[in-house]
């Protein structure tokens, strides 16, 4: 059978961008046997109940990345509790930028099959944890996407996003049967102008419930690793951010 990709695996861009700072606020714990980083509303402790659950699907850098970090942190002051799964098990990319003679297609090999093996036994534990009545919604960025689409196919959660996506096949698309939003940028080697039009071309012939944004003047990464002091990479990277917030407490009510 052809499978039709439509996004690429990831590839050099997915290790270029730049580190930021800032204070995180999170912990890490070990759920289903894997490290996750764990954001919570800051009202949380008051007894107020959160909005929902976020599944935090990360990039090469993982969730304990300073940029992931800080995603999460916000997006549980807008009222949600953020999982981010370590699927990378300690060993993301970061860790081998300056590595003479890295094997980048064996790390992504291993990555994909390992991520395969143990995000389902730690997306049952996180049900277990937070309850199987919980709204659940998903981001997923660049190798984080598949997870997303796959979950909307399964009825894990009742929204999904992706930023900058990889790894994608026209399947993906089909199958989804969540509102799905999607934030793009306007320059991908992973996620073309071609391939971007036809996946929202299946959105569109098979009616699902989706928005689809691009943002112009900015490269593959922008949503994690863009350049908060270039203007313009620090506002695509805020507002992606925003909207994906805003999406999900649209389908958490």
């Amino acid at each position: 059978m052809t499978v039709n990709v439509l996004a690429q695996a990831p590839g050099d861009d997915c290790c270029k961008g730049v580190k930021h700072t800032g204070e995180p606020k999170g912990t890490i714990e070990k759920i289903g046997g894997l490290d996750t980083y764990i954001a919570t509303p800051p009202y949380l402790a008051a007894g107020q109940p959160a909005k929902g659950v976020i599944l935090f699907y990360a990039d090469n850098f993982g969730p304990l990345f300073i940029n992931n970090k800080l995603i999460q942190d916000y997006f549980a002051d807008q009222g949600f509790i953020v999982v981010g799964i370590d699927y990378f098990l300690g060993d993301p990319i970061e860790t081998h930028l300056n590595e003479a003679g890295f094997d980048w297609p064996a790390w992504l090999s291993k990555s994909e099959s390992q991520s395969r093996e143990y995000e389902p036994k730690w997306y049952e534990a996180i049900k277990k944890r937070f309850g199987q009545e919980t709204k659940y919604t998903a981001i997923g960025y660049c190798f984080g996407a598949p997870f997303v689409c796959e979950a909307g196919a399964s009825g894990k959660m009742v929204a999904g996003a992706v930023a900058h996506p990889g790894s994608l096949d026209e399947s993906h698309f089909r199958n989804i049967n969540v509102p799905l939003l999607l934030s793009c940028a306007e320059e991908d080697h992973t996620f073309s102008t071609e391939f971007r039009r036809r996946a929202e071309g299946i959105l569109v012939e098979d009616k699902k419930v989706y928005h689809l944004q691009v943002f112009g003047g900015v490269k593959h990464g922008f949503a994690v690793r863009g350049d908060p002091n270039v203007e313009n990479e620090r506002w695509a990277k805020e507002e992606c951010a925003r909207t994906t917030v805003e999406w999900f407490k649209r389908f958490s009510k």
